[in-house]
């Protein structure tokens, strides 16, 4: 069975990547960063995956 990915830091991590852009002058990047807000732990990880993200380092795994 799969570990449960961190959605936590996973949200965090996609906050700090589309707040960047937004800094950087992607105006685009804060409809992306407003919906991070609302979406699903299963909508985080499909944005995630679209964005080429690996989930392997949110793997949670118990010790």
């Amino acid at each position: 069975m799969d570990e449960p990915i961190d959605t936590k830091k996973l949200r965090l991590d996609l906050m700090n990547f589309y707040g960047t852009a937004l800094f950087a002058g992607f105006d685009g990047a804060l409809e992306d960063l407003l919906e991070l807000d609302k979406e699903s732990e299963e909508e985080l990880i499909k944005r995630a995956i679209k964005k080429g993200i690996d989930l392997q380092k949110y793997k949670e795994i118990d010790h």
